[in-house]
């Protein structure tokens, strides 16, 4: 045992290899009996099979070095060569096959491969002894280093004691780690959990088209940047109800894992994907709710088809191009798939918040804006419709301009766009909008880009020169045309603004800078609320229809893809925001998996190792704290009307004292924070303007007077973020026209009635939806995605491994590691867990009393070890919940196979009854039958003897009358 374990000191598996003289065996549950080489037929060498065929031939120790060899190829690949053979097959292949190898020799070392070919020379003769083995430079790398290599050892027996599995091994030259080929399990298991290996197999698994790999219960997806074939009918058969080591690492294990958590623990479940821009957040939430639809095994057979054609539009809606992404979401998207009780998916939701509203009116250098607008703009030019809704086939709107864009080629032109605007319109067609309505969102797409080429020039006098004119009226009339209102008074809404003080209303005009703030928030706040109003009408098409009191009460699924950490060469108020939520995210993934965790285990009196990790709450306090947090501190500027983007980054640098924020030299604008993912420079010019983003009450009076009745609904009911009626969360929109942001009603106040409004502002929005998604995630069980990109190129079979690294150490992964190696990911109480597992260990009559000898008791009768017991709970790994579910699924097929056989039995007893009591009613039908015919036989007999009888008697009177009158003549 010594001798293996110096030779192959990372080897480390529960499966135990003795070797010594003349002994080398695989003592297994059935090989007990076969203790030596010689009686294991996969060891065996070739001339000890020789010596049992021939009588004249001799073998001599070096067979014991052959044994050795495969030895070292089964710790390689996991088994012997020749194991999937029949023994007495092996018998007869070893003498005749060349020599073995490992399966996959280039991914081992040329010493490792070197020692093997030694060991396995088939002449014995030339085969090196055991002395001239340990001369082999294989061997003699660990001279002097047995103490730190036992350690080692250890060290890796007792972690893989508490993993609980038997998993394959793997040895690559002298690196402490165990590989498993599907699951690569080494990440939880391994003590030395180097970044460099993690990234080295990650790339390794990447080459080989295995873009998932498990860190314990979380998947990491690494984007490949092509189409895959692992996604067939085949695949997501193969991953319903399976174990989840029985199948490699997938996405649709997730989605599996969630459903059967959801039907075995009656508990609401999220899945939150994350990972920076172009990491595959978006596909990756398809392919789980594709999953999922099918799991729940819709009654509804066209509510997948719906949920899927309805995302594509709201992605339409709320994705864009960036300079990283050509499908960026520039919104979260918080999807709850609705279950019943007995898994049944009957409908779903979709809330959406954070839109990035400001890309309607503003791209950075190399981005575009929402998809949505170059898909209306070549659809309407293939229809020949862009006159009518007043767009121009020859000139580029302001708000499509880009230095990449002509519009001949790259819009009205292009095929791609023009099947999304026919695929965008049949999803509005699926999901109820009639023609007036489709035609409405198309004027209000068009108004907005219309409203972007308005401009305006400053009005000189001799007492005011802060005055306004539109120099293109066309422009207006165009845009008024569209909205279905007054152009004279939408150009006095735009160039003026009223006031209401004690009682006497105050006409003051505005400057061109103000107009042109007014035009933006307009078509700022037109595709806001219209895209929320679209994800209210998919909700009303999602909503489950006959059980939506079931639906209500029943489980959810939620799916969380929000945009990733972003760090452009220049990064403004968006990008904040985008970082802000995901600093966010990660805090909710480390309070899930580290804080919460922890101190669960320290409350329940569970002995688990403390994890230190990275903690990101301080940046978060630097970012929403009141009244001194980045947000706050943002709010309160922007309420000044003389401030400016410098006083902001003034004010930022006097009041965030940490060493997370710095002010970088020579860039005037310019201040950097430290984001949990890295260092970011962030550019305040526009900060206060974005910010702001008030929407005059002049417009929206306007707006109300509208006749499009679309644009009515968008400016008198306002909705919220998830597509509900006013509340909390977005009551900026009703503060905007009501003194009262809780009083959002169909009679509003009159929006000219105070000057002491209290408007939202971007950040404050910001603030509440990040606190309404946080409440959504926090209310179920979490499973995590972790997208890794690995190029910044877009390029397939590219690894950029610095960049995969980065992406690993902010993530958290190796510290999740840790953790899940350490700890215990499912908690679950003794009611639910013996509600769940009772029948593996007692009768199904019986009611086990709810304790912790109970759980002990199910927990022993599974054979399962490293579990943990609390006050209120079972602490169980998350291989434990995989094993307990296995063998209640095969107790209840069990139960079900036993109760058809019974069926079956009973049903052919029963069969038999019937035949006998057929055969039974079929002779008495005989009998009768019989007995009728000897009846009615009986009678024609009677009637005939009868009739006989009286034809004798006849001619026996006539005769004897005859006879008597003979004898009187």
């Amino acid at each position: 045992c010594g001798f293996v374990g110096e030779t192959f000191p990372y080897a480390c598996k529960t499966v135990v290899r003795l070797y010594s003289a003349g002994v080398s065996a695989q003592l297994t549950n059935t090989r007990l009996r076969r203790n030596t080489s010689v009686g294991t037929p996969f060891w065996m060498a070739p001339e000890v099979i020789a010596c049992e065929q021939q009588l004249d031939s001799t073998y001599d120790a070096r067979c014991d070095v052959w044994s050795l060899g495969i030895t070292a190829i089964e710790l390689g690949d996991g088994d012997p060569p020749l194991s999937d053979l029949h023994p007495m097959r092996a018998l007869f292949k070893i003498p005749r096959n060349p020599p073995p190898t490992l399966h996959q020799p280039e991914l081992w070392s040329h010493d490792f491969n070197d020692f093997i070919s030694r060991c396995l020379i088939k002449d014995f003769e030339l085969r090196p002894n055991v002395l001239d083995l340990l001369q082999h430079v294989f061997i003699k790398q660990t001279v002097g280093r047995e103490k730190i290599l036992q350690k080692q050892l250890i060290e890796l027996t007792d972690l893989n004691q508490q993993i609980g599995l038997i998993e394959k091994t793997r040895i690559k030259d002298q690196t402490a780690v165990v590989f498993s080929e599907n699951t690569l399990d080494l990440l939880t298991a391994c003590f030395f959990l180097f970044q460099n290996i993690v990234t080295e197999q990650l790339q390794s698994r990447y080459s080989r088209d295995q873009i998932y790999t498990y860190v314990g219960d979380i998947l990491i997806a690494v984007n490949p940047f092509r189409k895959m074939e692992i996604y067939t009918p085949q695949h997501t058969k193969m991953y319903i109800g399976a174990k989840r080591t029985a199948n490699p690492p997938h996405i649709f294990a997730v989605a599996d894992i969630a459903y059967q958590s959801v039907v075995s623990y009656n508990t609401d479940q999220c899945v939150v994907i994350s990972g920076e821009s172009g990491a595959g957040k978006t596909e990756s939430a398809h392919l789980l709710v594709q999953q999922l639809t099918v799991l729940g095994k819709a009654n509804n057979r066209t509510l997948q088809e719906k949920i899927l054609l309805v995302n594509s539009l709201v992605e339409a809606f709320g994705n864009a191009c960036t300079a990283i992404n050509d499908n960026s979401s520039r919104f979260g998207k918080y999807l709850e798939m609705k279950f019943t009780c007995g898994g049944t998916v009957v409908g779903a939701k979709i809330c959406e918040y954070l839109l990035e509203k400001s890309r309607v009116i503003h791209q950075a250098v190399g981005e575009r804006n929402f998809h949505i607008f170059y898909y209306v703009y070549a659809g309407l030019a293939d229809r020949k419709k862009l006159a009518h809704y007043k767009l121009s086939d020859s000139k580029t709107p302001k708000y499509l301009c880009n230095e990449h864009i002509k519009l001949g080629p790259d819009i009205v032109s292009n095929a791609f766009y023009k099947e999304q605007f026919d695929a965008v319109e049949q999803c509005f067609k699926v999901i109820g909008f009639t023609l007036e309505e489709l035609g409405s969102v198309y004027s209000t797409l068009a108004a907005i880009l219309n409203s972007g080429d308005i401009e305006f020039s400053a009005v000189a006098s001799e007492h005011q020169t802060d005055k306004s004119n539109i120099t293109n009226m066309s422009a207006l009339e165009n845009v008024a045309s569209l909205l279905r209102i007054r152009s004279d008074e939408l150009q006095e809404a735009l160039t003026s603004h009223c006031v209401v003080a004690r009682g006497e209303t105050i006409v003051r005009p505005n400057t061109v800078e103000k107009a042109v703030e007014v035009r933006d928030a307009m078509g700022k706040a037109l595709y806001g609320r219209l895209f929320s109003w679209i994800v209210n009408r998919i909700n009303v098409l999602l909503r489950p229809d006959s059980q939506l009191g079931e639906a209500e009460k029943g489980l959810n699924i939620g799916i969380l893809d929000i945009f990733g950490f972003e760090n452009f060469k220049k990064n403004s108020f968006e990008q904040l925001c985008i970082n802000i939520a995901n600093e966010q995210i990660q805090f909710y993934f480390n309070q899930h998996i580290f804080a919460w965790e922890q101190d669960e285990y320290l409350n329940e009196e569970v002995d688990a190792r403390m994890i230190e990790y990275e903690d990101n709450r301080p940046l978060l306090d630097l970012f929403l704290q009141k009244p001194m947090g980045m947000l706050s501190l943002l709010d309160e500027e922007s309420r000044f009307p003389q401030a400016t983007d410098q006083t902001l980054v003034e004010k930022f640098e006097d009041n965030l004292k940490t060493k997370s924020f710095w002010r970088p030299k020579r860039v005037d604008l310019g201040f950097g924070i430290h984001h949990y993912a890295g260092k970011v420079i962030y550019n305040a010019a526009g900060f206060l303007s974005k910010n702001r983003e008030t929407l005059p009450a002049d417009i929206i009076l306007l707006l109300r007077s509208s006749e499009n009745e679309l644009i009515r609904k968008l400016v008198t009911h306002p909705l919220t973020k998830t597509g509900k009626e006013a509340t909390l969360l977005l009551s900026g929109f009703c503060g905007v026209f009501s003194p009262d942001p809780t009083n959002c009603g169909d009679a509003p106040y009159h929006p000219r009635e105070t000057t002491n409004m209290k408007t939202q502002t971007v950040a404050s929005y910001f603030r509440y939806s990040l606190m309404d998604l946080l409440s959504k995630m926090v209310a179920g069980q979490p499973h995590f995605v972790r997208c890794i990109k690995p190029n910044n190129d877009r390029q397939a079979n590219k690894f950029d491994r610095e960049k995969v690294l980065v992406q690993l150490r902010y993530t958290g992964v190796l510290e999740t590691a840790k953790i899940r190696r350490q700890g215990y990911s499912h908690r679950i109480l003794f009611a639910n867990f013996i509600k769940r597992y009772y029948l593996l260990a007692f009768n199904a009559h019986e009611e086990p009393p709810v304790t912790p000898e109970t759980c002990a008791a199910i927990m022993e009768k599974a054979r399962l070890e490293n579990w943990a017991m609390g006050k209120t709970k079972v602490f169980l790994k998350y291989y434990h919940v995989e094993h307990l579910n296995l063998m209640v699924q095969l107790t209840t097929q069990r139960i079900v196979l036993l109760q058809a056989c019974v069926r079956g039995w009973l049903g052919a007893r029963r069969y038999r009854r019937i035949l006998k009591e057929r055969e039974q009613s079929a002779l008495v039908l005989q009998s009768v039958c019989r007995g009728f015919i000897a009846r009615q036989k009986y009678k024609e007999l009677v009637d005939e003897k009868n009739k006989a009888a009286t034809k004798i008697q006849a001619r026996y009177r006539g005769h004897k009358e005859r006879k008597s009158f003979q004898r009187k003549r």
